[in-house]
């Protein structure tokens, strides 16, 4: 049987090739000196809650995550596009749209979480929907108001239960288009008279 030996600071290894195992195979054994073994587990015992600290912050560090800043947030977006017939879904997935990307940065987080603290100081909550529609005019030049505002837009309208309440089929481009999906059904105006010239 072949061996080589290989030595560093504090461990010593053992490289052992098995020449009569048919398949060839390499066996290693490894010898650890006692200062690694303790010096591995002091850094794995320092490190460790640190990890565990640093990510339980930043979840926690989320803002608009929490159950009341989320129904504050949503009660924002309905006031800012009101349709009565729109069930919570719809702004439920927008509200949690605002929140994923407002929390992309640490200057967005900011900007949402200073947003909801003032809103929950004038009890926006609690207003009434000329009210709530009232204070949302008088801070629509805000970062706050343009975070919220630039994603709300998108993720509201561009969700399919909407379009299904609005009566928009989606595009068309997968399905041909519009020519033969509806183009023509004006069904409310006469049919135009063709003269000869």
């Amino acid at each position: 049987m072949k061996s080589k030996s290989y030595s560093g600071t504090g461990a010593f290894f053992e490289l052992k090739i098995a020449g009569q195992n048919p398949k060839n195979k390499e066996e290693v054994s490894m010898s650890i000196s006692r200062r690694k073994v303790v010096t591995g587990a002091i850094t794995t015992a320092a490190v460790a809650p640190a990890l565990v600290a640093g990510a339980s912050q930043a979840h926690a560090g989320k803002a608009g995550a929490d159950a009341d800043s989320h129904a504050l947030l949503m009660r924002v977006v309905r006031v800012m596009y009101p349709h009565a017939r729109f069930p919570d879904g719809p702004y439920k997935r927008t509200t949690d749209a605002i929140v994923e990307a407002s929390n992309k940065t640490l200057e967005q987080t900011k900007v949402l979480a200073d947003g909801l603290q003032a809103l929950k100081a004038k009890s926006f909550g609690d207003l009434d929907d000329a009210k709530a529609t009232e204070h949302l005019k008088s801070i629509e030049t805000t970062p706050f108001f343009g975070q919220v505002r630039g994603t709300a837009v998108v993720a509201l309208y561009n969700d399919k239960e909407v379009w299904s309440l609005l009566g928009y089929e989606g595009p068309s481009y997968d399905k041909g288009g519009y020519i033969k999906r509806g183009y023509n059904d004006l069904d409310w105006l006469p049919e135009p008279r063709i003269t000869e010239i």
